[in-house]
């Protein structure tokens, strides 16, 4: 079976699989809408954009073109994540919905518990129960299947299972070789919050890591595809993106096994990404 077709079992029931197609900084119009043509043709089911990556119309196109069936594919979008209010939340989720063309996403989250410009300002508590509440009211609409949050750390995350009726399926956070985020894995592991993991090869950082490139050398793969295939054995979903052909098709290209040992070095190896990154990433 490809990992493609290979999913997870999330807290309530429903089955997500373990690789999505990522559209962060992919422009709207032709390139969106060839990168997602070319995911699915290449075989991808889960497709993961936002409000504010501004390309769900030429995802929703990509989508309504396609020979798929919609029941075959998971399709999550996102919050801006400054909108907290009820009647923000559920203005953002029609647009959002317009302009996918679709009559339900499968996953709809927070993008991230602070507005952009604000991140790591303060906590913004009251604002995201009121926006979890509306999240769980679509949810009861039927027209989101599962609800979640993206960026959350551990207090964040607190905050929203304090108040929640319906628990987070998912925590989409930044997840790569070298930079794990252990207290929010843990945490969301004790809880069976599924992490998402975003920038999986950190924008391309950690395809420079000569360490990396050896353990890859023995699997006869390519640093991406390593890269990708520990964050799965890690346990998250993973988002990788891509615009050409051919990184999208290789990227599909999992079906190995990293032994022990290498993960064991995988998973203590430090961060390779600049410190910028983790300042500017949106994903």
């Amino acid at each position: 079976m490809s990992i493609l077709t290979d999913t997870y079992t999330l807290n309530n029931g429903t089955k997500i699989p373990k690789v999505a197609f990522g559209t962060w900084q992919t422009p709207d119009g032709d390139v969106a809408y060839q990168a997602v043509s070319s995911a699915l043709k290449f075989g991808y089911r889960h497709i993961d954009t936002a409000k504010i990556y501004g390309n769900e119309k030429s995802v929703g196109r990509a989508i309504a073109d396609s020979d798929v069936k919609r029941e075959d594919l998971w399709v999550t979008t996102k919050l801006p994540s400054q909108d907290k209010t009820r009647d923000l939340v559920l203005a953002d989720f029609e647009s959002s919905l317009s302009r996918l063309g679709l009559d339900y996403v499968d996953l709809y989250l927070i993008h991230a518990p602070w507005p952009w410009g604000e991140a790591g300002s303060k906590h913004f508590d009251e604002e995201n129960a009121e926006a979890w509440k509306t999240l769980e009211e679509l949810q009861k609409s039927g027209r989101v299947k599962s609800i979640g949050i993206s960026n959350f750390d551990v207090h964040d995350m607190e905050n929203i299972l304090k108040i929640a009726e319906i628990k987070p399926v998912v925590n989409q956070i930044q997840y790569y070789i070298g930079f794990t985020e252990p207290k929010i894995s843990k945490f969301a592991a004790e809880h069976d919050i599924r992490i998402e993991a975003y920038s999986p090869l950190a924008t391309g950082d950690i395809l420079n890591s000569e360490a990396i490139r050896k353990i890859a050398g023995r699997y006869n793969v390519s640093v991406a595809q390593l890269a990708l295939r520990f964050t799965i054995q890690n346990g998250t979903v993973t988002l990788p993106k891509a615009i050409s052909e051919r990184h999208i098709q290789e990227n599909t290209q999992l079906d190995f096994t990293i032994n022990d040992d290498d993960m064991r070095t995988l998973n203590s190896m430090p961060d390779a990404a600049p410190a910028h990154f983790h300042n500017s990433t949106q994903g």
